[in-house]
């Protein structure tokens, strides 16, 4: 079978038995370097992957992808037709109106602070609450008068079940009664609890938009506020530039403004472990440096012989790239069939061993996984590249040599 020369060559000196055990040793470190890294950065990729896919689930499920309001803080003249407007944008796929306002939640055990959010139950079927109802249904504010769902952990904390009364208080909007000016406030009974699993249990407090109005002392048509849901949360920068330019009189502002910080923080956390992880695989690659030196090192008397046959210095560089780039190949694929394989059975394997990574106070200890094949892809060609970097010495070094001078001596 027909194999170019210098890779042929290169092939059977990666697979020579009369290397020094040192060399050997080398080699095989550097092999199962690459293998570790790439496998351990395929892992921890894919696990970063799963808790961000968590946070924007769990959290940008809540917050406004994109909040729209008026810039003079005033009701919307046809909400319902500039629903239809916004609805035909790219990227957008539901848009929906609300009231918020903060809000002091009492029971008879305790008081808190809240975040009131209005909103149409109708028009929220997709929002992520409705499919985590524990109790009751979104819909159920439209059946009962004066009625709030609100989180588990915010109602473990007041003390309250489904059918009991909470008393909600508005700091922020006051009325003269006979004991002088008090904060607004009435009672409303629950009808509902979702478990989203975020903060967001402890501090959103959910009712119909005429209720929040007549909290408020606004009409219950006076709509504010419209909040869009996006087929992804981060293409918010994008639509919000293509509303400016449809309507210029109206303001915006996306979830950045809130969690931003949250999600960068995320980010740069993933980033910094991947680099982390990334170094493991440029030392365990520019070990094959030291092993290439010393088969250059080793070889050069037959290197010399080459070039009296006429192989040039070219052929000579391709002799020891080929022979790195087979260890780099070897460690590259073995980690990601490792990296793959320990992914996909990761949680499994935690129970097995019965470890607790998320801690005490956890329940189900599944780690959310996210497998990416264009971040395999990418960590392949990483740990590929930084193999050809590390051949490039030792074949240049080799390639240096003197026919006449190494034969003299031999």
């Amino acid at each position: 079978m027909f194999q170019p020369v210098s890779f042929f060559i290169g092939l059977r000196y990666s697979k020579s038995r009369s290397r020094t055990g040192f060399v050997s040793f080398i080699t095989f470190f550097s092999i199962v370097g690459i293998l570790l890294g790439v496998a351990s950065l395929i892992t921890v990729v894919s696990v970063m992957n799963g808790f961000e896919g968590e946070l924007k689930k769990r959290i940008l499920g809540l917050v406004p992808h994109v909040l729209i309001s008026t810039k003079e803080q005033s009701s919307f003249e046809q909400w319902q037709t500039l629903r239809q407007d916004i609805l035909a944008i790219s990227h957008v796929n539901h848009v929906t109106p609300i009231i918020e306002s903060e809000a002091l939640i009492q029971s008879t055990k305790t008081i808190k602070m809240v975040q009131l959010q209005g909103l149409t139950p109708t028009l929220e079927q997709h929002n992520i609450v409705t499919s985590r109802m524990s109790y009751g249904e979104l819909t159920d504010l439209d059946k009962h008068k004066y009625s709030v769902v609100m989180g588990e952990s915010l109602a473990r904390d007041l003390g309250v079940n489904i059918g009991d009364n909470v008393r909600l208080l508005l700091p922020n909007k006051t009325v003269f009664t006979p004991m002088g000016r008090m904060p607004m406030q009435r009672t409303f009974i629950l009808v509902g609890l979702f478990n989203v699993g975020s903060q967001v249990d402890k501090d959103m407090v959910y009712l119909t938009n005429e209720s929040a109005a007549k909290m408020l002392r606004r009409q219950h048509d006076d709509i504010r506020q419209l909040r869009l849901y996006l087929d992804d949360a981060f293409n918010a920068d994008q639509v919000i530039e293509e509303l400016k330019q449809g309507f210029p009189e109206l303001n915006f502002s996306s979830w950045k403004s809130s969690q931003g910080s949250l999600f960068g923080a995320v980010q740069m956390e993933k980033n910094m472990m991947g680099l982390s992880l990334a170094l493991i695989i440029a030392v365990a690659a520019f070990n094959i440096v030291s092993a290439l030196v010393m088969v250059v090192i080793d070889k050069r008397g037959e290197i010399a012989i080459l070039q009296t046959f006429g192989m040039t210095r070219a052929n000579i560089v391709k002799i020891f790239i080929s022979q790195g780039m087979i260890n780099g190949l070897w460690g590259t694929l073995l980690g990601v069939v490792a990296g793959v394989l320990l992914t996909i059975n990761l949680n499994s394997l935690i129970s097995i061993l019965g470890l607790n990574l998320l801690g005490a106070g956890s329940g189900a200890q599944q780690l959310p996984i996210a497998l990416n094949g264009l971040d395999v892809l990418v960590i392949a060609i990483g740990a590929l590249s930084m193999s050809f970097l590390a051949t490039l010495y030792p074949a240049y070094h080799a390639s240096k040599t003197q026919p006449a001078e190494v034969l003299r001596n031999e």
